[in-house]
């Protein structure tokens, strides 16, 4: 009882006294940003750094894809666990777990020397970064205007659209300087760094969430509209996380493309992340969740099937295009999952679809795509992607959400 009345009173004091302005509302979001940029370019920064693993610790294009599954696997079993966690402490400690077991995990990541420590470390860095999400959500939502969310998810969004840029950057300093175990320890160590100073000087998330024991849950899951985010999730992590997991790996092994220059390709391709994932926080406010979340399916899905059909001449170019709209899903998915729980839930929300998310399109896809590379059928793999991406979309229009879809303005 007193939980909820400590959360209930923090989200009603951070509704209170607001301006109208969104702009006065986003300095409590920098500290999260920064936190969830490590969390993200620690998790795709071996996606640039997997050729490199690969020939040093002598595994295939399977194994290496399998990489992404266990991450993925400790991602799904972090975002599951967060609900326990955060309901028996508060979602600012959860948040303080979270980034220090990221900076732990690499640090065990950049001294292991056998493919077995190596997995170990890669399930506990998605364990520690999966307790990170749910509690970020329900602390953005209770600092910020429900008419704001998408705006506010978009900017807490540039992280990732920043990782997917920065990454391969960052990998090739340290392959062409160092080593890609030093690029860990060094992420590593920012982590730890930022998520202490969040905890010491940043703000929100001093009220607890919801275990899924409690009540909240089984309201979730007899609903429809969750079951279909769930799916919507695996394909939009798909569209982004999955293709940019094989993508370096695919134009070096496949393509005969120059590491340096696949990574350098890659890293442009998502360039223009950043500005697209913030006006997809506005798309989703004017159009709202549902339309903005085919959109960017439908489009992304078509685009992914040219990395598999180009040829080699027009294949930087396809790398470049395909994740255009891919952004623009996370803004209005995390808005619609907020729209469909109360603020107390959210996290439970977030908690139990984003795992599957991560599983399907940031494991099961990579794993997939470097199973397809083995067979000497890379190309196909991107091809089936696409169609499963587009396929998504479709689903998409099938989905309700509470005021048609839209967020309250």
């Amino acid at each position: 009882m007193t939980k909820k009345k400590s959360a209930t009173a923090e989200i009603d004091a951070s509704s209170t006294g607001r301006a109208d302005s969104f702009w006065l509302q986003i300095g409590p979001l920098v500290f999260l940003v920064l936190i969830f940029l490590l969390n993200f370019i620690s998790r795709v920064i071996f996606s640039p750094l997997l050729p490199t693993i690969e020939k040093e610790l002598a595994i295939n294009h399977g194994q290496a894809g399998f990489f992404f599954f266990l991450i993925s696997a400790g991602y799904l079993s972090g975002l599951l666990g967060s609900g326990f966690l955060s309901s028996r402490t508060n979602h600012r400690q959860t948040i303080l777990l979270s980034g220090t077991g990221v900076g732990l995990a690499l640090f065990l990541l950049s001294g292991s020397s056998s493919l077995w420590a190596m997995r170990g470390g890669l399930y506990a860095l998605g364990f520690a970064a999966g307790l990170y999400m749910p509690s970020a959500i329900a602390t953005i939502t209770a600092l910020v205007d429900q008419r704001h969310w998408g705006k506010a998810i978009a900017i807490h969004e540039l992280a990732p659209n920043l990782a997917f840029f920065t990454g391969p950057f960052v990998a090739e300093l340290f392959l062409t300087r160092s080593t890609w175990r030093a690029a860990l320890a060094v992420l590593g160590l920012a982590s730890v760094l930022i998520t202490f100073a969040y905890y010491r000087y940043g703000r929100g998330g001093r009220f607890a969430g919801q275990s899924p024991a409690s009540n909240a849950f089984g309201v979730l899951v007899r609903s429809s509209a969750f079951w279909i985010m769930l799916i919507l999730f695996g394909m939009g992590v798909s569209s982004t996380v999955g293709i940019y997991a094989m993508l370096p790996l695919y134009l070096v092994s496949e393509r005969h493309v120059d590491a340096s220059w696949a990574n350098t390709v890659t890293a442009f391709s998502r360039s223009y992340g950043p500005i697209l994932g913030v006006l997809g926080g506005w798309v989703s406010d004017r159009l709202g969740p549902k339309r903005t979340m085919v959109v960017s399916l439908m489009v992304t899905g078509l685009l992914t099937l040219l990395l598999g059909l180009v040829s080699d001449h027009w294949m930087s170019a396809a790398v470049i295009i395909q994740p255009a709209l891919a952004v623009w899903f996370f803004p209005a998915g995390f808005a619609a999952l907020a729209v469909l729980a109360p603020p107390q839930a959210r996290n439970l929300a977030v908690g139990f679809t984003i795992p599957f998310g991560y599983l399907i399109g940031g494991g099961a896809i990579p794993t997939f795509i470097g199973v397809m590379g083995d067979a000497k059928l890379f190309s196909l793999g991107f091809v089936i992607t696409g169609i499963l991406i587009t396929a998504g979309g479709i689903i998409a229009l099938s989905l309700k959400l509470p005021d048609g879809g839209k967020s309250a303005q």
